[in-house]
């Protein structure tokens, strides 16, 4: 399951996570960001207890947006230990965005 996350719990959710977490940057009206979601679904079901997996849409959280400078979306961000640690923009594979996370973990 996906958290959602905005730029009111960002800092509780994502940066003083225990686990590494990966946030997928997007919006409704982006169709490679829906394209994206079922692999985003997925990736949280099967990192469950070893991973977060947040959604934040740009435009509920414009101070996290502009902070790490996300201009163009799907962008999807992994964090671990308060850290950025990797980036991915645009659309990927799942087996991209997994091999991103075991790479985190």
């Amino acid at each position: 399951m996906t958290i959602t996350v905005n730029d009111g719990n960002f800092e509780e959710i994502v940066l003083k996570s225990e686990l590494p977490v990966m946030v997928d940057f997007g919006a409704e009206w982006c169709g490679p960001c829906r394209a994206l979601e079922p692999y985003v679904q997925q990736i949280a079901a099967e990192y469950e207890g070893r991973a977060i997996v947040g959604k934040a849409d740009v435009a509920e959280c414009p101070d996290v947006t502009t902070k790490y400078g996300i201009r163009n979306i799907p962008a999807l961000l992994f964090f671990k230990g308060g850290d950025l640690v990797k980036t991915q923009v645009g659309l990927a594979p799942k087996a991209a965005l997994a091999k991103m996370l075991d790479e985190i973990l």
